[in-house]
């Protein structure tokens, strides 16, 4: 690659960098629903027809924005399976993490929420990546604890796929809503505990 080539990726990565960071502020402000590429084009002092180089519609930009706003949950998520404790104490802290990302960045910000749950009703393939690339993490996780004897001789992939589906009530934010404030639903310590103890 020369320099020139690198000078224009480096030029273009800028400008899709500037348009996503627009386009989260409108919606966090004004709602998906009602920011329009018009309006992103508008807050960056450009044309319509220059976002259109980026993103081919708006739907594209939510789609590198929701990917975007995953990545930061998976970071997040891999440092926590990378530290140096027992494989029940990191599933723990993954649990609470990722609850408490969903509880702060999204339901406390209706915008950011209504963001995730279009992209979720839309099946979008940045949402499938990113539960396959959680199950992963998870899947090692449980693996190492298999090795180390915290957790039962067991298929590590298929526990992990259980594991995801016991406790998608604190990482599902459409679920996560609809649980915060009922009594009579498990509090996420009680999931936590009984995922855990399932694969001992």
């Amino acid at each position: 690659m020369n320099d020139s080539t690198e000078i224009l990726d480096a030029t273009r990565q800028e400008n899709v960098t500037r348009i996503l960071d627009s386009a989260e502020r409108l919606f966090r402000h004004y709602g998906y629903t009602k920011t329009n590429v018009a309006d992103i084009a508008r807050d960056l002092g450009m044309s319509p027809a220059n976002i259109y180089r980026f993103f081919a519609s708006k739907t594209e930009i939510h789609q590198a924005l929701c990917g975007r706003m995953l990545e930061g949950g998976y970071q997040q998520a891999l440092a926590i399976s990378r530290l140096p404790i027992g494989a029940a104490d990191r599933l723990r802290q993954y649990l609470h993490a990722q609850h408490q990302m969903i509880v702060t960045a999204m339901l406390d910000h209706e915008k950011v929420h209504e963001m995730v749950i279009v992209a979720i009703e839309r099946d979008w393939h940045v949402i499938e990546k990113h539960i396959d690339r959680m199950q992963e993490l998870l899947k090692e996780i449980i693996r190492q604890g298999i090795a180390s004897g915290e957790f039962a001789e067991q298929d590590a992939a298929i526990a992990a796929r259980c594991f995801g589906a016991a406790t998608v009530n604190m990482c599902h934010p459409q679920m996560v809503a609809q649980c915060l404030s009922k009594p009579n639903r498990a509090t996420p310590e009680e999931l936590i505990e009984f995922a855990i103890k399932a694969l001992r």
